[in-house]
């Protein structure tokens, strides 16, 4: 773990309530799956968010506005400096993974995923995605994950896109390993 300053170089809305923001910085030390802390003006917390991903020099978070503090991260504008805590948590092994892993996903859960696949598939593996939503109006990165070659599933409770339900309700028979991230059901 280390304490470093960013500047936000790109900030955008994915949905009502998703935003991805881009950092440059130091970002000597992160693995796929790791988390940063953000350290905020009138907080006294420092607000947690997964590393969706990262290369020598930025790193990209999505977060959802869920709160006052995710709410004032939705209004910084770019050039805005942050302090932030990096290389947090212990992150995902892609060593581990056999030749086909599943991935899965909901809601901000599938951030730190994106980065993980994209380690997977430099190593030669063959990933298959599975994210999840609410709702058809909540989806982001479903794309971005299509455009790395991955064959991608999405579910949505309200059935209003994919298969209806959880990501439960699209996982295949079988399979040797999955790497997941979301909420505890």
């Amino acid at each position: 773990m280390k304490q470093t300053i960013f500047k936000i170089t790109q900030h955008t809305q994915l949905t009502d309530t998703v935003y991805k923001m881009c950092l440059q910085g130091d970002t000597e030390g992160i693995r796929c799956g790791q988390f940063v802390n953000i350290k905020l003006d009138g907080f006294y917390l420092r607000r947690p968010i997964s590393v969706c991903d990262y290369n020598e020099e930025t790193i990209t978070l999505i977060y959802k506005v869920v709160g006052e503090g995710t709410e004032q991260m939705a209004n910084m504008k770019p050039g805005e400096k942050l302090d932030v805590l990096v290389g947090l948590g212990n992150g995902f092994n892609p060593e581990k993974s056999g030749e086909n892993p599943l991935l899965i996903g909901g809601g901000v859960g599938i951030p730190p995923l994106y980065n993980l696949c994209k380690e997977l598939i430099k190593m030669g593996k063959k990933p298959t995605v599975i994210l999840g939503f609410n709702t058809k109006d909540e989806i982001f990165y479903e794309e971005e994950f299509k455009a790395l070659g991955c064959d991608v599933t999405v579910t949505t409770v309200d059935g209003s896109y994919g298969i209806k339900g959880f990501v439960t309700n699209a996982l295949p028979e079988s399979y040797t390993y999955f790497y997941t991230c979301g909420p505890e059901p």
